[in-house]
């Protein structure tokens, strides 16, 4: 598509790379289909997305498309160029003397070179002599902005012979750079919520969802081969006293200190994944060594355990299919085994890891286990108990949240899934997922129509009641009754505003600098807390408000999460309320 394919031509190529872009996973993938759809929409023979490393000064090809000159890879490993070789791309990514005619409504102008060019024009002699070493008679490079800072460049490349590529080429693929930084924002956000969702915010290590995650696949293999799985089950001693001498403070870095000595253990483990599983909980999992290898491993972590500033050791349960301890077909039968072997060690105040399998027989560790999987077993002194693998019914940890959030939104049952392009329902199924689990009041969601600053309620749900002044019962009633469509003016709540442009907030009533406004909210429903983030799609603005009571978990620091969970709910179709 040339500069004579016409605008609706263009349009249909802009608004193609944005629905691709938006249905990408990744940034691996986002890149590949901008490269792919801005070569064939400028009927380019080649194309390529790079990134610019600030720490190294050099310009790193992520992807190649298209016809390939020898050499190019269409994932290369390795392969950058020192800005220094190409004076005009630093000047663009720079961003110093920018002026007509370099920008296009502010934005880095793309440029075209063709092998013809003069040496004294604004392309280098560089440029020039590697298009002719790949075959190529012209190129189109346009700088790519992300959150208004240069992030890397789009190059496509014409075959010798071919039309060179014209000043609407240029101002075409400004456009197309535009659209590929937004697919690129969107990619970035969903990386981040998965990274979230798979890590512990504490530790840094893989968190409960992770870790099931590898233990079935690991058994599927297991099942398949009978590769030999293990898992190691660790409770930190002495974290509780920590916390009340000396402070949460303290007992967080008991934690992540310990995480750093069981991460290095288990490098010694190829292809082992280690994880917090909550609270003082850890556990590792190895796939395919020996349970030899992996106790002696776990006896290492017991001993560096002991070395630690605070705490009190480490009570450590392994369970490995390489020992007798009956089929395992299940996670939840290994997790059992590894539970009871570490229930054993951490009554018996053992300096070493209890090994499932390995005792007596009968094997008091798998008698233990057994009997823990009977309900209506009581085994030394407490009932069933499955807290750490189960989950509690209410949870603020960010992780959680997360999965849960991101599992119902793909709830893979065609009956209850959400349509992509249902904007209000997917805010539908954050809202009310995120409130079940933070045991929230109730949930609110706002939408704000594109270019005006009036908010109004979407949807709600209540589920209980506040006893306040204004509790939420009395608040529905005027919502319907009295003021079904009441607008509420957006510069009359700063930070509402800023949420519902992408930022999050949370406010708890009482706390000196709370802004009134907002604080009136709170106290006319008979809140005692709020958690707000927002975002916007073309639909328009969107705000999702959590309130909370005495009994609601805290709001603490999740406000990054339901942002990135909103971003998740907004991307893709858009529509507006009904």
């Amino acid at each position: 598509m040339s500069g004579t394919g016409g605008a609706d031509a263009r349009l249909r190529a802009v608004v193609g790379l944005a629905q691709a872009m938006s249905a990408a996973q990744t940034r691996i993938e986002a890149v590949q289909v901008a490269a792919r759809r801005a070569r064939e929409a400028l009927d380019a023979d080649m194309g390529a997305v790079s990134v610019w490393e600030r720490d190294t000064g050099r310009l790193r090809v992520l992807v190649n498309n298209g016809l390939l000159a020898a050499g190019e890879e269409e994932l290369p490993e390795d392969e950058s160029y020192a800005l220094a070789e190409y004076p005009e791309i630093a000047r663009f990514l720079a961003q110093k003397g920018l002026g007509e005619p370099w920008t296009v409504d502010g934005l880095p102008r793309a440029w075209a070179q063709s092998v013809d060019d003069s040496p004294d024009g604004p392309a280098c002699r560089e440029r020039a002599a590697s298009l002719r070493r790949r075959g190529r008679g012209c190129c189109l490079v346009a700088p790519i902005l992300l959150r208004g800072r240069a992030w890397g460049e789009l190059y496509l490349a014409r075959k010798a012979g071919a039309p060179v590529f014209s000043d609407e080429d240029a101002g075409f693929a400004t456009v197309l750079a535009a659209q590929i930084s937004a697919g690129l924002a969107q990619s970035e956000e969903l990386e981040e919520v998965r990274r979230l969702a798979f890590t512990d915010a504490l530790t840094g290590l893989a968190n409960r969802r992770a870790i099931d995650a590898k233990l079935d696949t690991a058994l599927e293999a297991h099942r398949a081969d009978g590769t030999v799985v293990s898992l190691v089950v660790c409770d930190v001693n002495g974290l509780k006293r920590v916390n009340d001498e000396k402070g949460h403070e303290v007992g967080d870095q008991l934690l992540a200190h310990f995480a750093d000595q069981l991460s290095l253990c288990g490098a010694m483990l190829p292809g082992s994944v280690v994880g917090r599983l909550g609270g003082d909980e850890f556990c590792l999992v190895a796939e395919g060594v020996s349970a030899d290898e992996v106790v002696r491993v776990a006896e290492e972590l017991c001993a560096q355990a002991l070395t630690l500033d605070q705490g009190e050791g480490v009570a450590c349960g392994v369970a490995s299919t390489g020992d007798p301890i009956g089929p395992v077909t299940t996670a939840d039968r290994l997790f059992r085994l590894a539970d009871a072997a570490q229930y054993r060690a951490k009554a018996g105040q053992a300096a070493h890891p209890v090994v499932a399998g390995r005792g007596q027989a009968p094997d008091p560790t798998v008698r233990l286990a057994e009997g823990a999987a009977d309900p209506r077993s009581d085994v030394g002194g407490r009932k069933n108990e499955r807290r750490r693998f189960r989950g509690a019914r209410h949870s603020a940890e960010p992780g959680l949240l997360l999965s849960a959030v991101i599992g119902a939104l793909d709830d893979e049952q065609p009956t209850r899934r959400v349509h992509p392009g249902d904007t209000l329902g997917r805010l539908e199924v954050v809202a009310e997922t995120s409130a079940r689990l933070l045991d929230a009041v109730s949930w609110w969601i706002s939408y704000v129509p594109p270019g005006t600053a009036q908010m109004r309620t979407a949807h709600y749900g209540v589920r209980r009641m506040t006893r306040g002044p204004g509790s939420i019962r009395a608040q529905v009633q005027r919502a319907i009754n009295e003021a079904p469509d009441a607008v509420f003016d957006l510069r009359a709540y700063p930070l509402t505003a800023q949420a519902v442009r992408g930022g999050a907030f949370s406010m708890r009533v009482g706390v000196p600098g709370n802004d009134p406004a907002e604080e009136a909210v709170l106290l006319v429903g008979g809140y005692r807390a709020v958690l707000a983030a927002g975002g916007h799609n073309p639909a328009g603005g969107w705000l999702i408000e959590l309130f909370a009571d005495d009994s609601t978990l805290s709001f603490a620091a999740l406000g990054p999460v339901l942002r990135a969970l909103i971003a998740v709910a907004l991307s893709g179709p858009a529509s507006p309320p009904g």
